[in-house]
């Protein structure tokens, strides 16, 4: 029996929505120190896409608990965080890497994004951007995991990416990027978020519409 015959496969975009808002990018780092290179490295970021024509918010993970799968669900900063994640069309991820890995902070923070709220998958379809600093040499572990983290959320996360090394001579005294190639590969990377932002935004009942799900007769699930 051909279970495929009569099924109406939907692998072409709608073209009839065209949004005039600003992309809205939500910036997550990874740190709580005061003097915080993955939250300065975001912060020039969010200037390079404001600059870009992008609206940005920022989450401070300061008081976020830790991931407790539901105990915890109802905590102010949890519901913060969820309701920028329901706000945005892309994010930007930036993470010290601390023993070879993203940091704990980074990892609570995407914990508490649930795959889907509802009807609703709030991180399905998304544009997601991934940047590091390091205290030594260059590395990509962690945006390497961070790039696991993106796929298992649904996203679709860019090719391009920025892994500044010793991020403390990167910075003025007024914790202003200095320009440097690090700095110009960030100008890259926030381009081609905001490109892919543009190109995927409208198309987000496309790229939710499953196969397996209508198959089972589930409802249809919506982003936003």
């Amino acid at each position: 029996m051909n279970f495929l015959q009569n099924e109406q496969f939907n692998l072409k975009p709608s073209v009839n929505k065209v949004s005039i808002h600003k992309p809205r990018v939500l910036m997550l780092y990874g740190s709580l120190r005061a003097t915080s290179y993955s939250r300065l490295t975001a912060e020039e970021a969010g200037r390079i896409l404001t600059a870009m024509g992008a609206e940005v918010k920022f989450f401070n993970p300061k008081g976020l608990p830790l991931f407790d799968n539901t105990d915890s669900a109802d905590h102010p900063k949890v519901i913060e965080l969820r309701a920028l994640v329901q706000w945005s069309e892309a994010h930007v991820w930036s993470s010290p890497e601390i023993h070879g890995n993203m940091s704990g902070v980074m990892k609570t923070q995407v914990d508490w994004i649930p795959l889907s709220m509802g009807a609703v998958r709030p991180t399905q379809g998304k544009v997601l951007a991934v940047m590091q600093v390091t205290g030594g040499s260059q590395s990509f572990n962690a945006i390497n995991n961070m790039r696991i983290l993106g796929r298992w959320m649904r996203m679709l996360t860019i090719p391009n990416q920025s892994s500044v090394a010793k991020a403390y001579n990167e910075f003025d005294e007024h914790d202003i990027m200095k320009a440097s190639p690090y700095r110009d590969r960030i100008v890259d990377v926030m381009e081609e978020l905001m490109r892919f932002t543009y190109l995927t935004r409208d198309k987000s009942d496309f790229l939710l519409d499953r196969y397996s799900e209508r198959r089972a007769g589930k409802p249809k699930l919506i982003a936003m």
